[in-house]
């Protein structure tokens, strides 16, 4: 696997788990406050954490990318070129 390679898949799975991640541990403005603030969305998420998520979503991708240029590069699975 080139290092071209690699990053390309690196960054295809991270916006896969970035989107999965996405949304987890979000409450919205309907489920977490009694009263509502004038013209805001009731589904508008009150903290959205989205530094939190792309941490997370970083170290996950990490792990999965690892897991992947292992199998790639072991030769268990070839990708077709």
């Amino acid at each position: 696997m080139s290092p071209v390679g690699g990053l390309i898949i690196y960054l295809i799975l991270w916006w896969v788990v970035f989107f999965a991640v996405l949304p987890m541990r979000v409450r919205s403005v309907w489920e977490d406050s009694e009263e509502q603030p004038e013209g805001v969305e009731e589904g508008a998420p009150v903290r959205p954490e989205l530094w939190f998520k792309v941490r997370r979503t970083t170290w996950i991708t990490a792990l999965v990318w690892l897991v992947v240029a292992a199998l790639i590069i072991s030769g268990i699975f070839e990708p077709d070129v």
